[in-house]
């Protein structure tokens, strides 16, 4: 029997914890065959692992052909992997190599993706989402490779949406606080919605822009931070 490649296939970076689980399971649930890439070796039902350093074009290249030959198609990208850690220490101090380690996975990762994904989801009338960050609009000390990889994955976003459209839409979602663990009272409070972050709360959105539902969106970057960074402080 011939195989069916008629169920709709999603790539997830960076899906073997945090947001990127959270997304890549969801969209298992919503009736995607799912690859994750991650360079960590994880086990996820019904879900496809794929080793991939996404700052290398080679492992890349060879990520996107492996799932589309599993799945002979691919209709969603997500661009998720990342170096979480914004702290780079000092900008002084702050090592090139350094540097240029957190634009290769953060953001050069994400154009390398979508570079090889591109052809393949024209041919599905695809979607990419790339989950940047709310420090690429607002920052804390020290965080300079960090910020700047995220902000250029903000603008690489609506370049992308030009350059891909009308065949294939690409959004970004910018998480502000997405707790994986335990978090205090008062960190809960200070948000207007009363709670830090979930990976479902992203992956919901990411979800919904994936979808025919979200057909007329495009180069859009969508704040998901519980409202704060509408939230005027004063010390």
């Amino acid at each position: 029997m011939a195989r069916e490649y008629s169920q709709k296939a999603a790539l997830v970076t960076g899906g073997a914890q945090g947001i990127g689980t959270a997304i890549a399971s969801l969209l298992a649930a919503r009736g995607y065959r799912v690859a994750v890439a991650d360079i960590k070796p994880v086990e996820l039902d019904r879900m496809l692992f794929i080793r991939c350093d996404i700052s290398r074009e080679p492992a890349v290249r060879a990520c996107i052909g492996r799932a589309v030959k599993h799945f002979g198609r691919l209709d969603a990208l997500v661009n998720n992997a990342g170096i979480a850690s914004p702290d780079n220490g000092p900008v002084e101090k702050l090592a090139l190599p350094e540097w240029n380690r957190r634009i290769g996975v953060n953001l050069t990762g994400a154009f390398l993706m979508t570079k090889h994904a591109a052809p393949h989801l024209r041919r599905t009338r695809g979607a990419i989402v790339n989950i940047a960050s709310t420090r690429a609009l607002q920052s804390e000390p020290n965080t300079e490779a960090y910020a700047a990889a995220k902000g250029g994955l903000v603008a690489l976003t609506h370049a992308l949406a030009l350059s891909l459209g009308p065949r294939v839409r690409v959004n970004c979602i910018s998480p502000g606080w997405i707790a994986h663990a335990a978090v205090k009272k008062k960190d809960h409070a200070q948000h207007p919605v009363g709670r830090v972050g979930r990976g479902q709360d992203v992956a919901e959105l990411a979800a919904f822009l994936l979808s025919e539902a979200a057909g007329f969106a495009t180069g859009q970057n969508y704040v998901v931070d519980g409202g704060m960074t509408r939230k005027m402080i004063y010390v």
